[in-house]
């Protein structure tokens, strides 16, 4: 009965040396490299504490989606990005990723991935010219992505709606 306390315990030491050992591992990037991608309470507080001069936020925002963001992830190294995922009013699900990059090649994981595209057309956008594409989520709802060069960065929108309303929710980040 000893014998088998004794291995109980080594064993339950045993993970939380390693629990601790992988929390470390993880913390670690973050406190040596402070620019990579990490969360943040509020849009203000990644602008700040990675020095990002402008970060696009809508003006117009429908009803439908939850404020302020739910996720907000930002980084300054090896490039300033910004990625703000949005969910349904009293719901879990993603349905508005908004990100931006000082990077055009900058691909955010997808929250929110396509099926289908069914169709991809030019879009001017305020005199912007950005390029939409509508077609089916994964889960078969509607899906609409739009994208445009700002700079030398890129900002993409991404939304689990028909396309009308990502435009409206795009149009009013340009002042």
């Amino acid at each position: 009965m000893k014998k088998q306390t004794l291995h109980v315990l080594s064993f339950v030491a045993t993970i939380a040396v390693a629990v601790g050992v992988l929390t470390i591992l993880n913390w670690a990037p973050g406190a040596f490299e402070p620019g990579l991608m990490k969360r943040y309470p509020t849009v203000d507080a990644a602008a700040s504490s990675l020095g990002i001069r402008k970060i696009f936020v809508p003006a117009y925002f429908p009803e439908s989606l939850g404020w302020p963001p739910a996720e907000i992830l930002a980084q300054n190294m090896p490039y300033p990005a910004v990625v703000m995922s949005f969910t349904r009013t009293g719901s879990d699900e993603t349905v508005l990723v908004i990100s931006q990059a000082a990077s055009r090649r900058f691909e955010p994981d997808a929250m929110i991935r396509f099926h289908t595209i069914s169709e991809t057309v030019p879009l001017d956008l305020r005199g912007r010219q950005a390029r939409l594409e509508a077609g089916l989520c994964e889960d078969q709802s509607a899906c609409s992505r739009i994208q445009w060069d700002e700079g030398d960065g890129r900002i993409m929108l991404v939304m689990k709606a028909p396309s009308v309303e990502l435009i409206r929710i795009a149009e009013s980040m340009l002042h």
